[in-house]
């Protein structure tokens, strides 16, 4: 006969990995090991995918590389060239509840940054912070073969979450970024990726500054009540 496990047994450590995640928004030069990096990327790859697709590509930079495409996003950006996004991640048009979820992230970070209602220069320049990967000593670019079907996102979605998860039981500290994505052509250009691939998103990977005010912004969660129905148990 098989026992249903306790709740209560699920491992402390997993358990504090997945709580403890957040966005991190400023890190530390503290550099992360090719090998660290490597066991992290292979745990990720263990995400299941509909049959076995695997449909992950990874560009992992450090160094000049990272610094790199910094520098040419940063000049896209400085100028207001911007490309659209290949694929809808945001919704065009914003309604409740995820507006009202989305406005009180932007407004609780401005609010640790002290930037006020309004100031449009500290608001660009903060944004703009995206391209440098926060200052992480890693910055990765996701990319997905455009003749895959929108279902595997879902299948990626599994493996950028093995992936922030792992980390985070290390010690480390990551921040996905869809503000990648609006510069799919530069990002292309800078790293020598071909036409068939879709830019999905980047992730910073390091050690959080614990004094950066930015970093101790914690996004709350709805309750499970709130997004499940429960019928026949």
């Amino acid at each position: 006969m098989t026992t249903t496990p306790s709740p209560a047994n699920i491992p402390a450590a997993v358990a504090e990995a997945i709580r403890s995640r957040r966005s991190i928004r400023r890190f530390l030069p503290a550099p992360v090991p090719r090998e660290t990096l490597e066991a992290l990327l292979e745990l990720a790859a263990r995400a299941p995918s509909g049959t076995n697709v695997q449909p992950w590509k990874v560009y992992a930079l450090a160094g000049s590389a990272r610094e790199a495409l910094s520098s040419a996003i940063l000049e896209d950006y400085a100028s207001g060239r911007k490309a659209e996004r290949e694929f809808d991640y945001y919704p065009r048009e914003w309604s409740e509840p995820w507006l009202s979820r989305r406005r009180k992230v932007g407004l609780g970070l401005y609010q640790l940054l002290g930037i006020a209602k309004g100031d449009k220069e500290r608001m660009t320049e903060q944004t703009g912070r995206n391209y440098r990967f926060f200052d992480a000593p890693v910055g990765l670019i996701l990319t997905m073969n455009r003749q895959l079907g929108r279902g595997m996102f879902l299948d990626y979605g599994i493996f950028i979450g093995n992936f922030i998860t792992a980390a985070r039981s290390l010690g480390l500290d990551t921040c996905v970024q869809a503000a990648f994505a609006d510069y799919p052509e530069t990002i292309r250009k800078t790293l020598g990726i071909g036409a068939e691939e879709i830019i999905v998103c980047g992730i910073a990977l390091g050690h959080a500054d614990p004094d950066a005010p930015e970093n101790q912004l914690v996004t709350e969660r709805e309750p499970v009540a709130a997004f499940t129905e429960f019928r026949g148990f």
